[in-house]
């Protein structure tokens, strides 16, 4: 049965879950119960284990078994993510989302120095894709 794309959206706690997924890579429930039991101590295994399984069926996640192991991975990328964070808040305008974090003050002059030089790799990695197509 497909899920719907509303239905794949994570929700917070899978959120949580995901961005370890993406940090450890494939991960077995007790590797993701330890990691984020570091920040939430009261955190039940049984409820991670859970998490993963509804993540799973909506399309979330995948295990793979390894020995005895259920071994998880993320099928929903932080690329994912943002791109269904940048249609949705924004309707998809970058622009408006960069504006967005400038206005919030939050940036730091390292950030923003940052952010300026992946702009210019981005920018010439598009010229040197672009003279590359051209006879």
């Amino acid at each position: 049965m497909s899920q719907s794309p509303a239905s794949k959206e994570p929700t917070p706690r899978e959120l949580e879950i995901l961005k370890v997924l993406w940090e450890l890579g494939g991960s077995s429930v007790r590797g993701v119960h330890q990691h984020l039991a570091r920040r939430e101590p009261d955190l039940a295994y049984n409820t991670v284990q859970t998490m993963l399984r509804l993540m799973e069926t909506k399309g979330l996640v995948s295990h793979a078994l390894e020995g005895r192991t259920f071994v998880y991975s993320a099928s929903f990328s932080r690329e994912d993510t943002t791109r269904r964070f940048l249609d949705r808040v924004f309707d998809g305008a970058a622009s408006q989302m960069v504006l967005s974090l400038l206005r919030s003050e939050r940036i730091s002059p390292a950030e923003l120095e940052s952010i300026q030089a992946m702009i210019d790799a981005a920018r010439q990695q598009q010229k040197q894709q672009h003279t590359e197509k051209q006879p």
